[in-house]
């Protein structure tokens, strides 16, 4: 467990995204904390901007068969990306492509904003490879804001209803739960980077909250 803030932010899932197989961060972070951050999750730190963008958190995701990232990447982004880690990065398409924000994933399922068109959802299932569902989390449309997911466990907005978590369970092949970041904030994925190896949290995180985090996630 490690807690953090970049630039003084406890947003940290806003301005970084987490896998099994790298850390996507944004690039004016302090070379000691992408170090202590890369340590904490187990894989390599790559400090890069999505779209020109330090939110790189907002604007990528992915799981162990390739990286999903808003069509407004660059291609010097693209390539500095794969040149860090062998995973093919693919463009999200479309109007709603804040992939970040809008496609909750794992290794078994992808979970994305009602409202993405049929191309857009062809695209998360092609560079993801996994099957892929629409719908909200607590009346959230950006369902990556809402919740956090790894291959151990999933952990969502406190206003999740149980039919939205059993939906989750099923789709996603692990146990859901709910709870918050930052002493209350209901936007758990705005908070909370996690992998299999461990987690990363904003500065403001209560111990209770640090408990429902490892308890969800199945660190305990």
């Amino acid at each position: 467990m490690l807690r953090a803030a970049f630039s003084g932010s406890s947003y940290v899932g806003v301005f970084a995204r987490a896998t099994d197989d790298c850390l996507l961060v944004r690039p004016d972070i302090e070379e000691s904390l992408q170090t202590d951050l890369g340590e904490e999750l187990g894989v390599p730190a790559i400090p890069t901007t999505v779209g020109g963008s330090g939110t790189v958190g907002a604007l990528a995701t992915g799981n162990e068969n390739g990286l999903l990232v808003s069509s407004r990447v660059r291609d010097l982004e693209i390539d500095r990306i794969t040149d860090a880690v062998d995973l093919p990065v693919h463009e999200l398409p479309g109007r709603i492509n804040a992939a970040g924000n809008v496609v909750l994933c794992n290794d078994s399922g992808a979970y994305v904003h009602a409202n993405l068109s049929d191309d857009a959802v062809a695209a998360v299932e092609n560079a993801l490879d996994v099957p892929v569902e629409r719908g909200t989390l607590a009346d959230v449309e950006t369902v990556g804001t809402a919740a956090v997911a790894t291959n151990r466990g999933v952990l969502c907005h406190p206003k999740a209803t149980d039919p939205e978590l059993d939906a989750l369970e099923e789709l996603l092949g692990v146990p859901a739960d709910i709870g918050t970041i930052n002493y209350g904030g209901p936007l758990v994925g705005s908070g909370l980077l996690a992998n299999a190896n461990g987690y990363v949290v904003g500065n403001d995180t209560s111990g209770p909250e640090l408990g429902r985090i490892e308890d969800a996630l199945g660190y305990i």
